[in-house]
């Protein structure tokens, strides 16, 4: 699949990575940056999708992982409703509304709420929402915005990390756990949830959930994760749990 970019062009589902070798960017350790902060900032200036984020628009580098995640699973259309949890800066609300409201804004059913409890600049098309998903009435408030349930729940969330993996490993799956209970709520029958995980045990219960929930489950490692990364993404697609009243 190919996305379009904030300009109009359009670009390969790969991310944007430019061809051939590019020169290595060496920063040096100043007097008030330590040197974890100068490792991050080098692999920063380094990495080929924050420079293609940079140049084609995208808020973040995160959105080439959608793109990605898009182009293996066909998870976009037009006309979708979409809820994107954690959603600022809005790199994968950006790839969602260039896809489900094309040019013009033109179809009717299409609707994007981005959410998160950090503030999000503007995006044309979304509806922003400064809010707690995990409140008890958050469902039935973003199923009015969308004006019905959602096709497609995104989360890219993760809790900030401790350089602990066993901890990191139990906090970023007590988050994907609240997102699916949140999806679970606001998911039309036939709809799509993913996820994003870090390997380490834990998620067993949830992908055993979600093989229960949904037709299919599947895991993805989009090429824009970074290699030395232990997250992975689930994408669960049919929804097909019946709703009570």
């Amino acid at each position: 699949m190919k996305k379009t970019s904030k300009s109009g062009k359009r670009s390969g589902a790969g991310g944007g990575t430019d061809s051939g070798r590019a020169l290595t960017v060496r920063v040096k350790t100043a007097k008030k940056r330590s040197i974890s902060s100068t490792r991050w900032l080098q692999r920063q200036l380094n990495d080929p999708y924050v420079v293609a984020a940079k140049r084609e628009g995208y808020r973040s580098r995160a959105a080439y992982k959608l793109v990605q995640l898009d182009a293996k699973f066909q998870l976009l259309k037009p006309g979708l409703r979409v809820v994107d949890l954690g959603a600022a800066p809005g790199g994968w609300s950006q790839v969602v509304a260039a896809v489900i409201f094309g040019r013009g804004h033109k179809n009717a059913t299409s609707a994007l709420v981005a959410l998160d409890i950090l503030p999000m600049d503007g995006l044309e098309g979304a509806q922003i929402l400064q809010a707690d998903f995990t409140l008890p009435d958050a469902p039935d408030k973003i199923k009015a915005v969308l004006n019905g349930a959602a096709d497609l729940v995104l989360s890219d969330m993760a809790a900030p990390t401790t350089g602990h993996n066993a901890t990191d490993h139990l906090r970023i799956m007590a988050m994907a756990d609240m997102a699916y209970a949140f999806a679970r709520s606001v998911l039309v029958t036939n709809g799509a949830f993913v996820c994003k995980l870090f390997q380490g045990g834990a998620e067993r219960a949830l992908l055993n959930q979600l093989r229960l929930d949904f037709k299919t489950v599947k895991h993805a490692k989009p090429q824009a994760s970074r290699s030395d990364s232990a997250e992975m993404y689930v994408v669960a697609q049919g929804f097909r749990v019946e709703k009570t009243a």
